[in-house]
């Protein structure tokens, strides 16, 4: 299962929010820490605000940061919310027309597969991801 990137966007604009945290952050330094085409960080941070994990700040001087506290942002809620599609095989997807799915014992096995991925996501929290500040301030270059 490889995720999205815009999965991958809005955990990588997390992840730089949180080091930067209380301090705002731009879309254009994101977009540049990462070497993310703005447009992109633009959708992921619109979408992040909605979903009640940025809080966003108009104005001169305006900017993004964590609307949660970064112990409260579980990786795997992030995911779930940011996938269209889960499933893994065909048959794990609503309207799958797989020729054997009804003698097949294929959809259990991933099933239980996509709950065991789910489960150690779970288990992990934005601030965790956060544990090496420093190192993801100097590579992220905030000040």
């Amino acid at each position: 299962m490889q995720l999205t990137s815009f999965s991958d966007y809005c955990l990588r604009i997390l992840i730089y929010a949180g080091t930067k945290h209380p301090d705002l952050s731009s879309v254009k330094e994101i977009a540049a820490a990462y070497k993310i085409n703005e447009p992109h960080v633009v959708k992921a941070v619109h979408f992040l605000s909605k979903a009640g994990y940025l809080e966003t700040v108009r104005g001169r001087g305006g900017g993004l940061r964590l609307q949660r506290a970064a112990d409260l942002v579980i990786i795997g809620d992030v995911i779930r919310q940011t996938e269209n599609n889960l499933a893994v095989v065909e048959c794990l997807g609503s309207g799958g027309m797989c020729t054997i799915t009804p003698a097949c014992n294929m959809k259990p096995m991933f099933k239980k597969a996509l709950d065991a991925f789910f489960d150690v996501l779970d288990h992990y929290t934005l601030a965790q991801i956060l544990g090496p500040e420093q190192q993801l301030k100097a590579l992220l270059k905030i000040d």
